[in-house]
């Protein structure tokens, strides 16, 4: 058993978390089941199968690690990893205190309280999921993104089940876009995609530059890969990097989650969406994601 701490416990549900991971029934690189969350990673090669509850004190998740390979577990690696992933270090009360002055967050940090901004933890998936999910329904990017998980990625059985790990960039950087174009993504995703992967394998592109950057710097850096916008940049450094401030724009999601709470009659224009969110500042991803919480 490993124990993983809980900063600020007092600000988190592991309950809110475990529904927003619950939101699609396409997911293959983790699962809830009675409670409990599961997800395989890799440690010196070898496969891990996490199994993450919480703790009867609430201050704590437990994880139970099922090891096959009987290799000697980083214990601090698998704390780190569910850290980053779940955002268990997050000090949500200055969110909150701005969110209770908002008109439209004031209703939603009351309803989801202790929902932490749950992250994409590996920077090739992050950049390359904003790929896929452009202009197509969330549904369908679920899809795509699954077909690409179990043909390309790691599988592993354990306990009778399988379990994915998102393809390594080398492999993807060795496709042609002919195979992917094949399980439905557009040609130009599929060279985008390719793309990234190849300048992630060769170094080009690296989580070790964005994380000595500022969120300017960081944008400007995803921007000049083909295939990354405005909103895939600000998706990653949301997600991924954890840049409070990242808003992504465009996303229709939250234009649809601002129509709702607004009680408008359709989506609303660019112009009014930054208009509606200009002052979040530092809020913006925290902000973001509650109101895409909304829409569950």
């Amino acid at each position: 058993m490993i124990t993983v701490p809980v900063k600020y416990p007092d600000q988190f549900s592991f309950a809110e978390c475990l529904v927003f991971l619950s939101r699609s029934d396409r997911e293959c690189l983790h699962f809830v089941k009675d409670g409990c969350l599961q997800r395989m990673i890799i440690q010196d090669g070898a496969p891990l199968l996490l199994k993450v509850r919480e703790a009867a004190s609430k201050k704590a998740l437990e994880v139970t690690v099922t090891n096959t390979w009987g290799i000697t577990v980083n214990e601090e690696a698998i704390r780190n990893f569910l850290t980053h992933w779940l955002h268990l270090d997050a000090d949500l009360q200055p969110f909150y205190q701005f969110a209770a002055q908002d008109e439209i967050l004031a209703p939603l940090v009351q309803r989801y309280k202790g929902l932490r901004l749950i992250g994409i933890p590996d920077l090739f998936e992050s950049i390359t999921w904003t790929i896929t999910g452009q202009q197509i329904s969330l549904p369908f990017a679920y899809t795509l993104r699954r077909r690409l998980v179990e043909r390309f990625g790691y599988h592993e059985v354990i306990n009778g089940e399988d379990h994915y790990l998102y393809p390594h960039p080398a492999v993807i950087a060795g496709l042609q876009p002919e195979d992917l174009t094949s399980m439905q993504f557009s040609r130009s995703k599929a060279q985008y995609i390719i793309g990234i992967a190849a300048a992630m394998a060769d170094g080009r592109l690296s989580n070790a530059q964005l994380q000595q950057m500022e969120y300017e710097a960081a944008r400007q850096y995803l921007l000049q890969w083909k295939g990354v916008g405005n909103w895939s940049a600000n998706y990653v450094l949301m997600k991924y990097c954890r840049f409070p401030e990242a808003l992504p724009l465009e996303d229709a999601g939250l234009h649809n989650a601002l129509r709702r709470q607004l009680q408008l009659t359709a989506k609303p224009v660019l112009a009014a969406v930054k208009a509606y969110t200009e002052h979040w500042k530092h809020h913006a991803a925290y902000a973001t994601f509650y109101l895409w919480r909304s829409l569950s």
